[in-house]
């Protein structure tokens, strides 16, 4: 036979090309499977082999996991840089009421009007809600404006607090209660088993979402893990009942109107607006909603695919845990499966944007004259019965607008979805307008003076917020109590540096 085949290849030596190139390709794939098989033993390896500390149970300190793994505990560290910028946002610090001071009057009545910002990375989520005015100036008394589920989503100190004192507990205590307790930022307990470092879900309400759904969060496959433990936090939630228990409103389903309809069922507001005197909902960041109908999460991929690119360093691959824009670097997120140049990536995704923005900007100059104009009304004598139209359709604008713009990145994971929803905000708020100006002519009102709210100030003093007061009790807590609470934290053991 195998002189057959040698005189064959004599005769005709492209059979000896063709041969010879089998060959090679044969030997390319196994070495391609021999190099994979030593890379996940190296992997491997490093994540259950090279321990030099044992971890158990809720270990909240992060500096202590990157003894064990400091290459994904290294990239973790950089999400406190503030070094990048795209066309819109970045993980730089922005006063977004400074450049939108519109949304001061949607939001008036509420603790957004005094202070909201961009968001930044993970490690600056303990600072960052302990220094905002929305959270107050908590007294010795504990008497905060805000309840400790306000904490949830900051720290890996949260599990370890439930389990300590009880869910019901945690949520329902005062959010300075629990300041000398939640001293670390978003980490590694947060998503991740010690034992065996597979993804791990530690938030509660997640799980009891899920079961109220009829479903179960262990049947979750690998892949869907890598947005579950996202999902965690970047959701639409609530504060339910006296207990301010955390709660998704998932029962009916993830779209911006099923999540409507079951506020409306049970009659639920997070505040009245003190303007229109709307009952107004306050969407929290719709993210993995909103991901769930887009283009990217229907072809299978998770958050961490572009949030968490793998990296590789010698024989080891590993997630990047500087968890941020993929816009950041297109090379290792987009062009992995788009062949397309980084310029065309970055321009599909700003044009995406902008076309969302330009609604967005039209919806916040229309929707903030509504409550203008119903404040105007109710001071002409209008009627709750007379209001119940106008007040109803404000409501439903605001709730659509604030579902689109909370989301983070909602313009490029959902584009179609983000615009849809933003299209039916700004009828609504038009809607609204007709109603409140059919109501202004009944009371003989044909003159509505608008006021002056082009900057962020002007904004604030037209809703009757004392911002300097605010500003002042606010920084003079911070010298004094936020002090006493991270020298307690350390001198328990609860933080190996200040962060």
């Amino acid at each position: 036979m195998l002189r057959k085949l040698t005189e064959s290849i004599r005769r005709k030596p492209i059979l000896g090309w063709a041969l010879f190139t089998v060959v090679m390709v044969a030997v390319f794939l196994l070495g391609l499977l021999a190099a994979s098989i030593t890379e996940r033993r190296a992997e491997i390896a490093t994540l259950y082999n090279n321990k030099r500390i044992a971890i158990s149970g809720i270990n909240a300190k992060n500096e202590e996991w990157g003894i064990n793994y400091p290459r994904e505990y290294n990239t973790w560290k950089k999400t406190k840089e503030m070094n990048f910028k795209s066309k819109h946002l970045g993980n730089t610090p922005e006063d977004v009421l400074e450049h939108r001071p519109e949304m001061v009057v949607l939001w008036a009545g509420y603790a957004f009007a005094r202070d909201y910002s961009a968001p930044r990375g993970h490690m600056h989520a303990v600072e960052d809600v302990t220094h905002t005015l929305r959270t107050g100036t908590p007294d010795e008394t504990h008497k905060d404006m805000q309840p400790s589920t306000c904490w949830t989503c900051k720290s890996p100190d949260v599990p370890r607090r439930m389990m300590e004192v009880g869910i019901e507990a945690f949520y329902k205590a005062a959010w300075s209660a629990n300041g000398a307790e939640i001293v670390n930022p978003i980490g590694c307990a947060d998503c991740h088993d010690p034992q065996t470092m597979h993804l791990t879900i530690t938030r509660p309400a997640l799980i009891e979402a899920f079961e109220r759904q009829g479903r179960k969060i262990s049947e979750a496959t690998p892949q869907q893990m890598r947005s579950l433990v996202c999902a965690q936090c970047h959701v639409e939630y609530y504060f339910k009942g006296e207990g301010k228990y955390l709660t998704f409103p998932w029962d009916g389903g993830f779209t911006v109107e099923t999540m409507e309809a079951y506020y409306d069922t049970m009659s639920y507001s997070d505040w009245t607006h003190a303007l229109s005197r709307a009952p107004m909902l306050k969407a929290q960041h719709p993210d993995y909603e909103l991901f769930l109908l887009g283009p990217h999460s229907q072809r299978g991929l998770g958050c961490a695919d572009c949030h968490m690119p793998y990296k590789a360093e010698g024989g080891i691959k590993y997630s990047d845990h500087q968890i941020m824009s993929p816009l950041k670097n297109i090379s290792s997120t987009c062009q992995t499966c788009h062949r397309d140049s980084e310029d065309n990536l970055r321009n599909y995704v700003y044009t995406y944007q902008d076309k969302a923005l330009e609604i967005r900007n039209r919806i916040e100059q229309e929707l903030s004259k509504a409550h203008i104009m119903a404040r105007t009304a109710w001071d002409n004598g209008a009627s709750d019965a007379n209001m119940q139209q106008a007040l109803q359709l404000i409501r439903q604008a605001q709730w659509r607008w604030d579902f689109a713009v909370a989301s983070h990145g909602g313009a490029f994971h959902a584009p179609v979805e983000t615009q849809r929803i933003l299209a039916h905000s700004l009828d609504r708020s038009l809607q609204a307008q007709l109603e409140l100006q059919k109501v202004l002519f009944s009371l003989g009102v044909t003159d509505i003076q608008l006021p002056d709210i082009s900057t962020k100030s002007k904004a604030q003093e037209y809703i009757g917020l004392d911002m300097k007061t605010l500003r002042t009790e606010k920084d003079n807590w911070l010298k004094t109590t936020l002090p006493a609470w991270l020298e307690k934290a350390k001198s328990e053991g609860k933080i190996v540096s200040s962060l």
